[in-house]
């Protein structure tokens, strides 16, 4: 087994290859003797939509990856899972006959497994240094085997276990960190940062969509509901508005309380119309016609309401790292940021949920309507802005 855990320290030094490595094991040890019928490498993540995945080789079949979602019922799958008895038990090591059931084999996964024609299950569990949620893995081998497995078996597998999970640690904290920055800075943002676009006014100058949205209300509502309400209003709304930013091409920089900032970056700003502007329009419009489905909904079940006002614009930002040395915030800084801001302000005083700048109209394909001039503080010159016809 010396070549095989040489390739796996190597594979999983140069790539983020889960797949071929896990594979590679497998086959590996079924051509050593091994009658490997089914392997799992179960591990727990951080990830807002799952709890944990597993990613699974079947003999002859090959590789399936499956997410464990968070909720009850995969949370009362978990609690009759022979993992989490060895984990209240302290053991890193178990093995079930699965062909003679007792109260040791009653376990929901092992009933399906030995139903398929499996005569034994053998789970290794190796643990991680403390500190995150990814707490270790958990590896099940099962056979078909009419005896199971023989010691020489399991000693085969202990030979290699070392090397593979340290190499599943080391590509699944590689992958863990590319999802938690995405998940709180974007996926375009995250990309930065670990590209190592980490200094403090490290950045450049990107011509930009801008779109800000506010919700109308918010405040008011939130001094007398429950704070546990507002959270799941808020997240409700953040759904409507935000889903059709990242549907579109754009990317949410930021959250401001009870809105956001998202930004569409133009490549080439020559092109006109100008496709991403186009796409940032669609997806402004997108995000209140689900807002105003999501009020409907609101106000059938006697539920408040809060309307979103929206802003696009257009304009040259600095994208990149501000903050104080040790806390930064990536993100875009410059006068179209402000002016956004500005004319976001008039929405209400408007009579409009949607304004569209002056720079950002000349540039877009679609046909729009003059809402009128607003004065704003620090330009010159009045600015005009429109909204889309029915708005």
């Amino acid at each position: 087994m010396t070549e095989l855990t040489r390739w796996i320290a190597e594979h999983a030094t140069a790539t983020d290859d889960h797949d071929t490595m896990l594979a590679r094991v497998c086959e590996a040890l079924c051509a050593a003797g091994v009658p490997l019928w089914r392997v799992s490498v179960m591990s727990p993540a951080i990830d807002p939509t799952v709890r944990g995945v597993s990613l699974n080789w079947l003999l002859g079949q090959g590789l399936t990856f499956v997410p464990n979602p968070h909720g009850a019922e995969q949370e009362a799958d978990w609690l009759r899972s022979p993992i989490f008895a060895m984990l209240e038990r302290g053991q890193t090591f178990g093995r079930w006959r699965l062909d003679s059931p007792g109260p040791e084999t009653d376990y929901p996964i092992l009933h399906g497994l030995r139903a398929e024609g499996g005569t034994e299950y053998a789970v290794q569990i190796v643990g991680f240094a403390p500190g995150t949620a990814l707490r270790g893995v958990a590896i099940s081998f099962c056979t078909q085997a009419r005896d199971g497995f023989t010691q020489a078996d399991l000693a085969a597998v202990a030979a290699v276990m070392p090397t593979f999970a340290l190499a599943v640690a080391k590509l699944g904290l590689g992958h863990t960190l590319r999802e938690v920055t995405a998940t709180y800075l974007g996926r375009s943002t995250a990309e930065r940062v670990l590209d190592g676009q980490i200094q403090r006014g490290q950045g450049r100058a990107v011509p930009a969509a801008i779109l800000l949205t506010d919700l109308r209300g918010f405040t008011a509502l939130s001094d007398r509901a429950d704070p546990y309400d507002m959270v799941t209003w808020l997240n409700e709304h953040f759904d409507a508005l935000g889903d059709p930013v990242a549907r579109h091409g754009g990317e949410i920089l930021k959250f401001l309380g009870d809105g956001f900032l998202a930004i569409f970056p133009v490549a080439d700003a020559g092109i006109l119309p100008c496709p991403v502007c186009n796409s940032a329009l669609d997806a402004a419009a997108d995000g209140l016609a689900a807002n105003a489905a999501l009020n409907d909904h609101r106000r059938a079940a006697g539920l408040p309401e809060l309307t979103a006002d929206c802003v696009v614009h257009f304009g040259t930002v600095v994208y990149g790292n501000v903050g104080t040395e040790r806390r930064l915030d990536f993100t875009v800084i410059g006068r179209a940021v402000n002016e956004a801001s500005r004319i976001e302000s008039q929405c209400e005083a408007l009579g409009h949920t949607l304004l569209v700048s002056d720079s950002f109209a000349e540039r877009c394909a679609r046909p729009l309507k003059t809402v009128g001039t607003i004065e704003l503080r620090g330009l010159a010159r009045p600015q005009k802005v429109w909204t889309l016809p029915g708005d």
